[in-house]
C-alpha cells in the first residue's frame, strides 16, 4: 500500500509538472477578424511641462515618436504658469494676455502632425489667491483671487487659438481644466466644491468662443471624482464633454514631488486596468454614459524615479495593460515620452528611472518599443484567443503578429522598486510559444522578427555592464543607441504553399515581446 501511494504522488507530481510546463500556443485564421483594430493607446501621451517644449532636443524627441509611434494628441502640465508668460495685470489690475511662447509651442506641435490636450493650469501668479506652489518649477495650484478673471482668461486664450488656427482645427482638441485636484495642498489647496466652480468657469470660457469644443475634467489621481463630477454637471447644467483621470500600477500614494518615495509595483492582475473598466462602468451607470474616458496618465509608478521605467520589464506592462482595458477607454495616455522633465529638478544621471520612453540622450527605452510595435499592426484585428497578443492584417495583405510574456518577478513587499530594478536583473525561460496562422494566401514574404527582452533592445541593463557612469560620453552614448536600435532580430523569406498554413515554434522568455512582421513580396 505504501508502494502504490509513492507511486501516487509521483505520477501526480509528474502530471503537475506537465501541466505547468505545457506550452503556450498562439492560433490565428488570416480570413477570421474581430473588426477594425482599436488604436485607442497611440490618441496620446503625456510631457512634462510646456516650457520644456520650447526646447529643441525635447522637440527633436517628439518628432522621432510622433514618426515612430503615431500619438496624436500630446498633454502637459504648465501651460498657464509664469514660465510662459501668459498673464499679468497692470498697475490698476487689469489683465494683460501674452501668447508668444504658447504660439511657437503649438505651432509646432500642429507642424509634426499632432494636437493639443490642453490641460488649462496652473494659476498665473497674478491671478493666485495663494503662494502654495508644487514641483521644482513652481507651478501655482491655489484657486483664481477673481474667478471672473479666470473665465476671462480661458475665454481670451480659447479665442486667440480659433483666430491663429480656425475653430474647425480646435474643434478637435480636448480642454482639460486642471490637473489632480483631489490632491489637496499638492495640485490644489480648494475643496472639490472649489474644483467644480473653477471647471464651472472655465467651461463659460471655452464655451462662449465655441460651444462645440471639448471641455472635461476632472484629471483626478487614482480614479477619483467621477460620479462626483457627472452628477455635478448634470444638476447644475454644466456642460461635460468628457472625463478624465488617471492610474499607476503602484501599492501605495499618488505623487512623489521631489523624486524620492520608494515605489513598489502592484501584483494585483488588475492594476491600472481595473480602475479604467471601473471608471467606464461608472460612466455607463451615470446620467450621461456616453461621456468619452480619457486616462490622461497612466504608467506603472508615479514617481520619476522609478528604475521600472529604464527596465525590460516595462515594455510586455504596458502592452499588458493596454490589452487588458480594451475598448473601456477612448485614451490612455501614457506618461511621458521623454526624460526631458525637470518636476523635481533636472536629473543628474542618464538612467534615473525617468517616466520617458526616451532617455535625456534620446536612447530608446524597452517601453518605446511597446509603443512603436504598435503603431506597426495593421488595420484589422483577426480572431484571438490568446489574453497577451495581438493579431492584425493590412489592407495590402501584409500580417502582423505581436506577443509578450508579463511575468511578475518583483521580490514582494521587502523589496522597494529603486532597489530591486536597478540591478541586472537576467530573464527566465518560459519555454515555447507555437504560432499557428491558417489560410494565409499563398506566395512569399519577408518576415521580420522584432524583440525586446533582456539584452534585446534592453538599454538600461547595457549600461549597467557600463559600471552606470554618471555621465555618458558620446560614444557611450552611440554605443547604448546603437544596442537599442530596433532593428529585425532575425529577417527571413517564408513561402506560403497550397495549404496556407505557417508554423513557428519560438523560444520566450520571462518578460520577452515579440513583433512578427509579414510583408508580402
Amino acid at each position: 500500500m505504501k508502494k502504490q501511494l509513492l507511486l501516487l504522488n509521483l505520477l501526480l507530481c509528474l502530471a503537475g509538472a506537465h501541466l505547468y510546463s505545457q506550452d503556450r500556443v498562439i492560433k490565428i485564421d488570416f480570413d477570421k477578424s474581430s473588426g477594425p483594430m482599436n488604436t485607442m493607446f497611440r490618441e496620446c501621451i503625456g510631457a512634462g511641462r510646456a516650457n520644456e517644449g520650447l526646447r529643441a532636443d525635447w522637440q527633436q524627441q517628439l518628432a522621432m515618436v510622433k514618426q515612430d509611434c503615431g500619438f496624436k494628441y500630446i498633454r502637459m502640465h504648465g501651460l498657464l504658469t509664469d514660465d510662459m508668460g501668459v498673464y499679468r495685470e497692470d498697475e490698476n489690475g487689469n489683465p494683460e494676455y501674452n501668447y508668444q511662447y504658447v504660439d511657437v509651442l503649438h505651432d509646432y506641435i500642429l507642424s509634426i502632425g499632432m494636437k493639443p490636450f490642453l490641460e488649462l493650469g496652473f494659476m498665473p501668479w497674478a491671478l493666485a489667491s495663494g503662494d502654495k506652489t508644487i514641483f521644482w518649477w513652481r507651478g501655482n495650484v491655489t484657486p483664481p483671487k477673481d474667478y471672473k478673471k479666470w473665465e476671462d482668461l480661458i475665454r481670451n486664450l480659447t479665442q486667440h487659438f480659433t483666430e491663429r488656427y480656425g475653430a474647425e482645427e480646435v474643434k478637435t482638441w480636448y480642454f482639460e481644466v486642471w490637473n489632480e485636484p483631489n490632491l489637496q495642498d499638492a495640485f490644489w489647496t480648494g475643496t472639490m466644491e472649489e474644483y467644480f466652480k473653477l471647471y464651472d468657469y472655465a467651461v463659460r470660457g471655452v464655451k462662449s468662443v465655441n460651444p462645440e469644443y471639448k471641455v472635461g475634467g476632472p484629471a483626478t489621481a487614482g480614479a477619483a471624482w467621477v460620479p462626483e463630477m457627472i452628477r455635478f454637471c448634470e444638476d447644475n447644467s454644466v456642460p461635460i464633454d468628457f472625463i478624465s483621470t488617471h492610474s499607476y500600477g503602484v501599492k501605495q500614494g499618488y505623487l512623489d514631488e521631489t523624486g524620492t518615495s520608494g515605489t513598489i509595483l502592484d501584483k494585483s492582475e488588475w492594476a491600472v486596468s481595473g480602475d479604467i473598466i471601473n471608471s467606464r462602468k461608472q460612466i455607463a451607470n451615470s446620467s450621461k454614459p456616453t461621456l468619452e474616458l480619457h486616462y490622461t496618465e497612466w504608467s506603472s509608478s508615479y514617481t520619476p524615479i522609478d528604475p521600472v521605467h529604464d527596465s525590460y520589464h516595462q515594455a510586455p506592462y504596458i502592452l499588458e495593460k493596454l490589452k487588458q482595458v480594451g475598448d473601456a477607454a477612448n485614451s490612455m495616455s501614457y506618461w511621458v515620452f521623454t526624460d526631458i522633465f525637470e518636476e523635481s529638478a533636472p536629473r543628474f544621471t542618464p538612467f534615473h528611472g525617468g517616466f520617458g520612453l526616451l532617455n535625456y540622450q534620446g536612447i530608446k527605452k524597452p517601453a518605446y518599443y511597446a509603443y512603436s510595435f504598435l503603431n506597426r499592426l495593421g488595420e484589422t484585428e483577426l480572431a484571438n484567443a490568446d489574453s497577451s497578443s495581438w493579431a492584425c492584417k493590412s489592407e495590402n495583405g501584409d500580417l502582423q503578429l505581436l506577443f509578450w510574456d508579463y511575468t511578475y518577478t518583483h521580490p514582494g513587499d521587502t523589496v522597494l522598486n529603486q532597489i530591486f530594478y536597478i540591478r541586472d536583473l537576467p530573464s527566465k525561460s518560459k519555454g515555447k510559444l507555437s504560432v499557428e496562422v491558417d489560410n494565409i494566401p499563398k506566395g512569399s514574404y519577408t518576415l521580420e522578427i522584432y524583440k525586446v527582452g533582456y539584452r534585446i533592445n534592453d538599454p538600461y541593463s547595457e549600461y549597467f555592464s557600463m559600471g552606470r557612469p554618471k555621465q555618458l560620453t558620446k560614444q557611450q552614448v552611440e554605443t547604448l543607441k546603437q544596442k537599442s536600435n530596433g532593428l529585425p532580430v532575425a529577417t527571413e523569406t517564408v513561402v506560403i504553399r497550397a495549404d496556407r498554413r505557417f508554423r513557428r515554434d519560438i523560444d520566450i522568455n520571462e518578460n520577452d515581446v515579440y513583433l512578427l512582421n509579414f510583408k508580402k513580396q
